[in-house]
């Protein structure tokens, strides 16, 4: 059975995607997702949680993955996979409720299971380099 952290995850991944493609609000898909029993009610708050910290962070996670992946312009990322490292960067770097390697491990799975061929390889070594740098400097400042 898929945990609830997972399923979050997943169904975060799936409202952000059809934000970007059909360009409706996360509310409105959240709407019909439950009225289609598609969000259990125990996985509704973190769904919600991670696609509002993608919504509010964007720009900044945008900044971050060019940074760390500069030969591939985010525009032209597929949606697939800017969204993927949108949702883990969100709890990577904001959120620290779960385990950063954990994020990763979560965001991996996303890229093999909805990504391409080679997603989950790009997904991990951006991760990876954010994991170097962003996260280290943070560690480095707060002590």
């Amino acid at each position: 059975m898929v945990s609830p952290r997972r399923m979050a995850r997943q169904l975060a991944l799936q409202i952000l995607y059809e934000m970007d493609t059909s360009h409706h609000s996360h509310e409105d898909i959240i709407k019909q997702y439950q009225g289609e029993e598609k969000i259990p009610e125990e996985v509704l708050p973190f769904t919600r949680e991670l696609v509002e910290g993608v919504i509010a962070d964007r720009i900044k996670l945008e900044e971050i993955i060019q940074k760390h992946a500069p030969s591939y312009p985010v525009k032209q990322l597929s949606v697939i996979d800017r969204n993927i490292l949108e949702l883990a960067i969100q709890e990577i770097l904001f959120d620290n409720k779960v385990p950063k390697k954990a994020a990763i491990n979560e965001a991996i799975e996303l890229a093999k299971k909805y990504g391409g061929e080679s997603s989950s390889r790009f997904i991990n070594g951006v991760l990876g380099s954010i994991m170097r740098t962003e996260v280290q400097e943070k560690e480095s400042t707060a002590s």
